[in-house]
């Protein structure tokens, strides 16, 4: 059987959860929790040497690190991932993007809200900063939300998947949400299909 290492309300361990729900893949949990430093014992370590979750152990014990990653091996086959090379492009493109220019905003800032031992890192200064640059990354959604009913096209993929996780939780992290109504209503698109799964669900 599968083995999911994770925390149960990060959105980055929230994605493969998704994707297993939906394909209705059995799997194992492992709460691992980076707050309190699990990630960072020796035993866990030799698991995954960067010290992160989530991390994917197969039936054959060989180990996958970083969610996106989980995403695509788990997708292979199914409807997720579009086998035609530009599609899959596309949903390359924007896993790339929900990584470098939606997850280092939304997330951070949604992290040093919800987690009292990374208060003090929160600023002013880059709280303020986290905010503009989030609200930055859900208008270029936005734009693409207008001309497509999903991310990368007409079909839910696991580029939507990947960036639901945190987008549906960017009102609690201070983000306007209700300026993005083509993401409001992808959002409530994501949550009708099928076999969807809430943030705090596990098998």
């Amino acid at each position: 059987m599968l083995t999911l290492y994770g925390m149960p309300d990060s959105g980055n361990c929230y994605k493969p959860r998704l994707l297993l729900a939906k394909l209705g893949r059995p799997f194992r949990h492992v709460q691992v929790n980076s707050v309190s430093g699990e990630t960072r014992t020796a035993a866990y370590l030799a698991k995954n040497p960067n010290g992160k979750v989530p991390l994917l152990e197969l039936d054959d014990g060989r180990r996958l690190a970083e969610s996106n990653a989980i995403l695509l091996h788990l997708s292979e086959g199914t409807r997720y991932l579009p086998t035609d090379a530009y599609q899959r492009a596309l949903v390359f493109q924007w896993l790339f993007f929900e990584q470098y220019s939606h997850e280092p905003y939304i997330a951070v800032r949604r992290a040093l809200l919800k987690y009292p031992a990374r208060a003090d890192q929160a600023t002013p200064d880059r709280m303020a900063h986290l905010l503009d640059a989030g609200h930055g990354a859900l208008g270029v959604m936005e734009t693409q939300l207008r001309v497509s009913r999903f991310i990368a096209g007409d079909a839910l993929t696991v580029a939507d998947i990947a960036l639901f996780a945190y987008t549906q939780d960017a009102a609690f992290a201070g983000y306007e949400i209700a300026r993005f109504p083509g993401v409001t209503a992808w959002l409530d698109r994501v949550r009708a299909d099928e076999g969807h799964v809430p943030l705090d669900w596990l098998p």
